[in-house]
C-alpha cells in the first residue's frame, strides 16, 4: 500500500509537470500566431491606405512612422526585411537596434521559401532565455510577396512556473497525508494478518513430540488462516496418535529385547548345572569311598551357578528399578575415597586438591557410579604392561566433576555411540548394564556424563553434578 501511494505520487507529479509544459508550449504557440495575424492585418491595412505604390522599394517610406504605431498598438516589436533578407525597418528603439540582424541567414530564406504557408519559426536562446523568431511573408493587396516580417517572441513562463510550484506543493501535502494514512492503515492491516500467523508460529515453536501439544483456537480467522489452523490441528492429532503408537512399539521392543537378554543370561549357568546333575546321576555310587568329596564338588558347582543367577537377577533389578533419589548433604571427596577402598589394585590412584567438596547427592548411588566406572577401567587393563587408573574430584563453579582415567585398550570409534546402550558390552562377560545404569543415575540428578577415548591409549570418563 505504501509503495502504491509513492508510485502514484511520482507518476502524477511527472504527468502534471509534463502537462504544464505542454500547456505552456501550446499557449506560446497560439499567442505567437495571434500576434503574427494581428501585425499582418495592421500591415495590410497600411498598405491599402498608403499613397505609395505597395512594392518592396517603397516599404521604407511607407513604414517609416507606421511601424512604430503598429508596434505600440500591438505591444510588440517586429522587423521588416526585403525578399533578399536585407533589413528595411525595425520597430526597436535606436539603442536596441544594434541587436537586430541586418541580413537574414540563407537557411532562414530557404526554409521560408520551401514552406507551403510561407512561414518559418526558429527557436533561439540568448542570455539563458528561450525565444522564438517567426518569419512570414508580407503580401501586397494582390497577394504578391513583397517583404518578410520578423517577429521575435520571448517566452515568459514565470507565471506558469509559479502556478506549477504552488500546485506541486499542494499535491505534495495531499500525498503526504495519503502516505501517512497508508502507513497507519498498512500497519493495522499487517498486525491483523500477522496476529493469527504469530499465534501459529508460537504454537509451532512449542510443538514437542514428547509432550501433549495444544491445538490452535483463533476466533474469526480469515479463510487462508483457518485452513492453516485446521491443518495444524489435524497434524497435532496425527502426531499424538503416531507418538502413542511409537511409544507402545518402543516399550514392546524394549521388553522383547530385555526378555531375550534375560533368557540368554539365564541359559548360560543353567547349561553347566544340567550337565553337572546328569554327570552326578550317572556316577553316583553310595558305596564309593570318595562319594563325600564328589558330593561336595557337585554342591560347590551348583552354588556357583546359583550365585551367577542371583547376580543376573540383581543386575536387571538394579537397572530396571533405580532406588528413589535421596538428596543428602555429603562430602564428595570422602565418599569417593570410600568407594575406592573396596579395590585392592595397586595401580588405582586418587587425586583431589581439596579436603571437602559438599554436594547434595545420594551416598549409595554415588558409590555405585564410582565403582562401576572403576570396574570398567580395571577390565580395560587386560594385556596392559603398566596399568594405571587415576580418579580425580574437582569443583568447577557450581558443579563437581569426577573423572576416571585409564591407560587401557580404549574404545573403538565404531562403538562409541552405543557405549551407554543397555545390554551393549565389549567384554566377554557381563550384561552391558553398568554404564546404562550410571547414565540413568547421573541424568536423574541433572548431571552429565561424557567420555573421550583413543583406541590403544586409554579412556577418560567425566561425570558432572550440580552442587545443590
Amino acid at each position: 500500500m505504501i509503495l502504491l501511494v509513492v508510485i502514484a505520487s511520482v507518476l502524477i507529479a511527472g504527468v502534471t509537470i509534463y502537462q504544464y509544459r505542454e500547456q505552456s508550449n501550446d499557449y506560446h504557440q497560439n499567442r505567437l500566431e495571434r500576434k503574427e495575424e494581428q501585425i499582418l492585418q495592421s500591415i495590410d491595412y497600411v498598405l491599402r491606405e498608403t499613397t505609395y505604390e505597395p512594392k518592396t522599394e517603397n516599404l521604407k517610406y511607407i513604414f517609416r512612422d507606421e511601424i512604430y504605431k503598429i508596434a505600440d498598438v500591438q505591444n510588440v516589436n517586429f522587423n521588416i526585411y526585403d525578399l533578399e533578407g536585407e533589413l528595411i525597418r525595425s520597430s526597436m528603439p535606436a539603442f536596441e537596434a544594434d541587436s537586430v540582424s541586418n541580413c537574414l541567414d540563407a537557411e532562414i530564406l530557404n526554409n521560408l521559401k520551401a514552406s507551403p504557408l510561407k512561414r518559418y519559426v526558429e527557436e533561439k536562446s540568448t542570455a539563458g532565455e528561450n525565444y522564438q523568431a517567426s518569419y512570414v511573408c508580407i503580401n501586397d493587396p494582390k497577394f504578391k510577396p513583397i517583404a518578410i516580417m520578423n517577429l521575435p517572441y520571448f517566452e515568459d513562463n514565470s507565471f506558469n512556473d509559479m502556478e506549477l510550484r504552488e500546485f506541486m506543493m499542494r499535491l505534495a501535502g495531499v500525498y503526504l497525508l495519503m502516505l501517512l494514512a497508508a502507513i497507519i492503515l498498512a500497519y493495522f492491516i499487517s498486525k491483523y494478518i500477522t496476529r493469527s500467523l504469530q499465534t501459529v508460529a508460537d504454537k509451532l515453536h512449542l510443538t514437542d513430540l514428547t509432550k501433549k501439544n495444544e491445538k490452535i483456537h483463533i476466533e474469526n480467522p480469515t479463510e487462508e488462516i483457518g485452513k492453516l489452523v485446521d491443518s495444524y490441528n489435524q497434524m497435532i492429532d496425527e502426531l499424538e496418535e503416531s507418538a502413542a503408537k511409537l511409544a507402545r512399539s518402543e516399550r514392546e521392543q524394549a521388553w522383547r529385547e530385555m526378555a531375550k537378554q534375560v533368557a540368554h543370561e539365564i541359559k548360560n549357568p543353567l547349561t553347566p548345572m544340567r550337565l553337572s546333575v546328569q554327570s552326578f546321576q550317572r556316577k553316583f555310587d553310595a558305596n564309593d569311598p570318595g562319594i563325600l568329596e564328589k558330593v561336595g564338588e557337585f554342591s560347590k558347582t551348583l552354588v556357583q551357578q546359583i550365585d551367577t543367577l542371583g547376580n543376573i537377577a540383581a543386575a536387571f533389578s538394579n537397572f530396571a528399578n533405580m532406588p528413589a533419589q535421596q538428596k543428602e548433604t555429603l562430602n564428595v571427596v570422602t565418599v569417593t575415597k570410600l568407594a575406592l577402598d573396596i579395590f585392592n589394585e595397586p595401580y588405582i590412584h586418587f587425586i583431589c586438591e581439596e579436603e571437602a567438596i559438599i554436594a547434595k547427592l545420594d551416598r549409595t548411588q554415588l558409590i555405585r557410579i564410582v565403582t562401576n566406572l572403576v570396574k570398567n577401567a580395571i577390565q580395560a587393563m587386560n594385556g596392559v604392561k603398566s596399568p594405571r587408573i587415576l580418579v580425580s574430584v574437582v569443583a568447577e563453579g557450581k558443579k563437581v566433576k569426577i573423572q576416571v582415567a585409564d591407560n587401557g585398550v580404549g574404545i573403538a570409534d565404531e562403538v562409541k555411540d552405543k557405549i551407554f546402550e543397555p545390554k551393549f558390552t565389549t567384554k566377554t562377560s557381563g550384561m552391558g548394564l553398568g554404564l546404562g545404569m550410571v547414565r540413568n543415575i547421573v541424568e536423574n540428578y541433572g548431571g552429565t556424563i561424557t567420555f573421550t577415548s583413543q583406541e590403544g591409549k586409554g579412556t577418560v570418563f567425566s561425570v558432572k553434578f550440580p552442587l545443590e
